[in-house]
């Protein structure tokens, strides 16, 4: 099938995409430098798989390791960015920590570790872009829930518990920045490819329960993310901010 694409609409852009190293992260990358962005690629895993893809399709590229969890390894993120192309337009966000637990066996480091790396993460990230999307009066800011958090799936409660605080934080945020020109959305998503490693036992059967769920009956793609991601990018979404978009086959239809 053909997927009809923007006309470059982010030529001159510059967007750093974090959690960038590998699968949904790696497909945004991609996604944004086909509409001319400058991607600037941040994980703290080795993203040169990312580099040489995004270089393939001809867009200007800085890698950079980054730890999200520290505020000041993510202020330097942004002044690199700033110091390399002078301004950042985007951040996706893309970092997180999954993991299933029943609460009363559930850790507290558990706990922790989910909150830091998927919510506290996104503190970091948003307060380091904000000053210069502000100085450029534009910004556009896509953060990523789960449709769990409108599912209540069970043994997720630390999970759940981020992802709806992303939720609160974009929808908060955006009626702050909003005057700066600045837009944040979430994408709740549902299990896609990168999550379901090939011939995997358990990945193959939580697939086979969720398809039949779905209103469309294919599995999630991170294309399918990512084009979303590209469209709220875009300076003609500028009036869309603060909300909730869901992505995962209808799954949930709330």
């Amino acid at each position: 099938m053909q997927i009809t694409r923007f006309e470059r609409g982010l030529a001159d852009r510059v967007a750093i995409v974090t959690g960038a190293a590998i699968g949904n992260g790696r497909a945004f990358c991609e996604r944004l430098a086909e509409e001319g962005a400058r991607i600037v690629i941040a994980d703290v895993a080795d993203a040169s798989e990312t580099e040489a893809a995004v270089r393939a399709i001809g867009a200007d590229v800085l890698v950079r390791h980054t730890d999200c969890t520290d505020g000041d390894d993510v202020r330097g993120l942004v002044a690199d960015t700033v110091a390399r192309f002078g301004r950042v337009d985007i951040l996706v966000h893309n970092v997180g920590h999954y993991s299933e637990e029943p609460f009363e066996l559930l850790s507290f480091a558990e706990w922790k570790r989910t909150l830091d790396l998927t919510l506290n993460s996104l503190f970091h990230a948003i307060q380091a872009v904000l000053p210069p999307m502000k100085r450029q009066g534009f910004g556009r800011i896509i953060t990523f829930s789960s449709d769990t958090v409108w599912l209540g799936t069970p043994y997720l409660t630390h999970y759940i518990t981020a992802k709806m605080g992303v939720i609160g934080l974009t929808r908060s945020l955006a009626a702050e920045v909003g005057k700066d020109g600045i837009t944040i959305n979430t994408i709740t998503v549902g299990l896609t490819a990168t999550q379901r490693p090939a011939g995997d036992p358990v990945s193959d059967s939580l697939l086979r329960h969720i398809l039949p769920q779905q209103a469309v009956h294919r599995a999630d793609e991170p294309e399918d993310i990512a084009n979303v991601v590209a469209f709220l990018a875009l300076p003609a979404s500028g009036i869309i901010t603060g909300q909730t978009i869901n992505v995962d086959g209808g799954v949930a239809r709330h």
